[in-house]
């Protein structure tokens, strides 16, 4: 298999890069691990991302984009090679389990740019990274895709057994934990690495076609930065998210991942913690800008497309959940922004629903590419040009429950339109429904499914997650 991949990617990349017109269209491709919807430019009034925030001014920003998974592994998968976790069979975070496991000769989409005649380079987490563990290595990535790879590690890899775990006996990239640096600047740490080494992967192949993926590290647990990012956030003013009275009363208990809720813990720890999450995310942002920057001062703003976009949301206490690999809306959606020069959206938000599974045909569209025939997504092309477009795709989102929390394993499916979203866990909703009216209920406080006034909305709902093969138990 890898000597047939490897020939026919040769073959392609030869006769294509006499195709390439001299008028091209680069793409650099920004993933930002684990960063929730928090930016000041997605309505948080606390987070401070002026280079994001900006951004999005030059851009079209998605304000109901959804990942397809809530966990790095899948979600990444998912994105990279265009298909649903149901048809790619990866639904958890297993180092064992590469992209190709099941489809050995799939093109992912940086290689039908590199086959295309593109550049094709990495920078940091593309594909699925254990972090912090594995921070510094290429993690379980997909060679074929990548004419060049850089793994940068920084201070903050080196020192983190000087971590605080505020829950202790736990993973150190599965908990709330969090390091304000010691020593070193920026520049020191592992995305300041990331920005430098993109910087000069762009600087270095800019009068080709290139698709430079950029992945940051952050604010994916450890949430670690220097300190001037922690005195943007003075503790006593870090807010942490309302109680209802009603959360939780009609939920179905496996759709929670954290017991009791906060973990039981203090006030001033999940302050700490949140603070701490918020200073990795300014961090990240100042990061972001410098690569941007770099971009305009190369003369590429004209003829390259940026994609931001984050693997999956992070719930930040919400329903006193503090994890991903949940079905509620702050960890299913996601920041998602597409800048195409000269698109007349471009400066404007979309409310459509849409999917990270979208970026894929998206770019060979906008690059005048013929994608794989298998994609499960659909061309964001129309949204780009006018935000308001007619848009009759909602977006699905899955994850799943081994034993330990439901009993027995099962895939959660939820499935949102514009005005609602409905989950079922299990086949057929067997453990559990859960509908909420995003639009007079948009924290999802209030659980419709057993209402019978909502009968005829979960029938409808319903007749929706039937278009995506269900899930079925796990074996």
């Amino acid at each position: 298999m890898k000597l047939k991949l490897a020939a026919f990617v040769a073959v392609l990349c030869i006769s294509a890069q006499c195709a390439i017109a001299a008028t091209h269209t680069n793409v650099l491709f920004i993933a930002i691990d684990d960063l929730t919807c928090c930016l000041g430019c997605y309505g948080n009034k606390q987070v401070k991302s002026p280079n994001l925030d900006h951004f999005a001014k030059t851009a079209v920003r998605f304000d109901h984009a959804y990942c397809q998974f809530p966990l790095c592994g899948p979600s990444r998968c998912s994105i990279m090679t265009g298909l649903r976790p149901d048809t790619t069979k990866l639904y958890g975070n297993s180092m064992s389990t590469p992209i190709r496991h099941y489809y050995p000769d799939i093109i992912t989409l940086p290689l039908m740019f590199r086959t295309n005649g593109y550049f094709a380079g990495r920078v940091g987490k593309m594909y699925h990274y254990g972090v912090p563990g594995q921070i510094g290595t290429s993690g379980i990535d997909d060679p074929p895709s990548w004419v060049r790879v850089v793994n940068p590690k920084g201070l903050d890899k080196a020192d983190e057994n000087e971590v605080i775990m505020t829950v202790p006996n736990k993973n150190i990239g599965g908990t709330l934990c969090w390091m304000q640096m010691k020593r070193g600047g920026d520049e020191d740490q592992t995305d300041g690495k990331v920005a430098s080494e993109t910087i000069k992967m762009i600087e270095e192949n800019k009068d080709k076609p290139f698709f430079i993926g950029c992945g940051f590290y952050r604010p994916h647990v450890p949430d670690i930065a220097i300190k001037k990012w922690f005195d943007l956030y003075p503790i006593e003013e870090v807010q942490l998210p309302d109680i209802h009275s009603n959360d939780l009363k009609n939920v179905p208990p496996v759709a929670l991942t954290v017991f009791p809720p906060n973990f039981g813990l203090p006030e001033i720890n999940l302050r700490q913690f949140k603070r701490a999450y918020y200073a990795a995310t300014s961090f990240v942002d100042a990061q972001f800008g410098k690569v941007i920057e770099a971009l305009h001062k190369n003369g590429l703003d004209d003829n390259t497309i940026v994609v931001v976009w984050s693997d999956h949301g992070w719930n930040l206490g919400e329903h006193g959940q503090w994890q991903k690999q949940l079905l509620f809306e702050e960890s299913s959606r996601v920041v998602c922004m597409v800048r195409w020069p000269g698109a007349k959206g471009n400066g404007k938000d979309c409310f459509r629903p849409v999917e990270l599974l979208d970026l894929y045909p998206t770019l060979a569209d906008l690059c005048g590419l013929t994608p794989p025939s298998n994609l499960e997504g659909k061309s964001l092309r129309p949204l780009l040009q006018n935000p308001k477009a007619n848009w009759n795709m909602p977006a699905y989102t899955q994850t799943h429950r081994n034993a330990r929390k439901s009993g027995h394993d099962l895939m959660g499916h939820s499935v949102r339109t514009e005005k609602f979203r409905y989950t079922e866990w299990g086949n057929d909703g067997v453990d559990g429904k859960e509908l909420y009216d995003e639009k007079k209920d948009p924290k999802e406080y209030h659980n419709l499914a057993k209402d019978p006034k909502f009968a005829s909305t979960v029938t409808d709902m319903h007749a929706l997650l039937q278009k995506i093969p269900p899930g079925k138990l796990l074996q």
